[in-house]
């Protein structure tokens, strides 16, 4: 069995495990070569980058909690329309060099285009222009990104995760359905009250039960949105 939800980190040792040319295994074998992530942030990053790119074409990506910075990496492979990628994160764990290199070895493109930023995310200058996202910002942290992003009029998806029960807006309908949703669900309604068109998808559930994906637009940003095929489909 391999569990695309293991944490366990991806080596040279799993390369025949993705042996094809489509776009997905190429960017895992750049992770392999690597040696540094888990398995389960790889097709968490995917999977949520090629939903997002479904929708949000071009812009600075801005990834806020990115870790690695393999979200934002990906949403650049995915669509060579957005010129950088801004990726933030309180503090930057050093093996994300070894993932950007083996990334830059396969797209070269990608050289000069990311911008690693150790620090607060309250920090990060958003433009109306980004796509703002984050993949599993922990508890409140999803509110900030979703703040932050709103403040700016910006294109953003989040997949949250760590809902804390006693911070977090319920919307008193915890006696209906479990906590997380009802924190979920009165995030996409405040996204809707202010003046954002949203959109509520879910990846797999076998990489991970945090798995709900809001992603949101100023209603007045139709020409930024470009539904149809692209790389994101391969």
């Amino acid at each position: 069995m391999f569990a695309r939800s293991a944490r366990g980190r991806l080596t040279y040792r799993d390369l025949g495990r993705f042996p094809d040319d489509t776009l997905f295994h190429r960017v895992a074998r750049a992770v392999c070569h690597a040696g540094c992530l888990p398995r389960k942030e790889l097709y968490e990053a995917w999977e949520m980058a090629r939903r997002v790119r479904r929708l949000f074409r071009g812009g600075r990506v801005v990834d806020l909690g990115a870790g690695h910075g393999l979200l934002a990496q990906v949403m650049l492979v995915l669509d060579d329309s957005s010129p950088d990628a801004l990726v933030i994160d309180s503090t930057l764990p050093a093996s994300r060099v070894a993932v950007h290199d083996a990334l830059v070895a396969v797209w070269p493109r990608l050289a000069g285009r990311v911008a690693f930023v150790a620090g607060s995310m309250e920090e990060a200058e958003i433009r109306d222009t980004d796509v703002v996202v984050s993949c599993h910002a922990c508890g409140a942290l999803t509110d900030l990104v979703l703040q932050s992003a709103v403040a700016a009029r910006a294109r953003v998806a989040v997949l949250p995760c760590c809902h804390d029960l006693d911070t977090g807006e319920t919307g008193r309908l915890t006696g209906w359905i479990d906590g997380p949703l009802a924190v979920d669900i009165v995030r996409a309604t405040a996204l809707t009250r202010q003046g954002y068109r949203i959109w509520t998808q879910a990846i797999p559930d076998d990489i991970t039960v945090k798995n709900r994906l809001l992603l949101g637009a100023p209603a007045s940003a139709a020409g930024t949105l470009r539904p149809g095929r692209s790389r994101a489909d391969v």
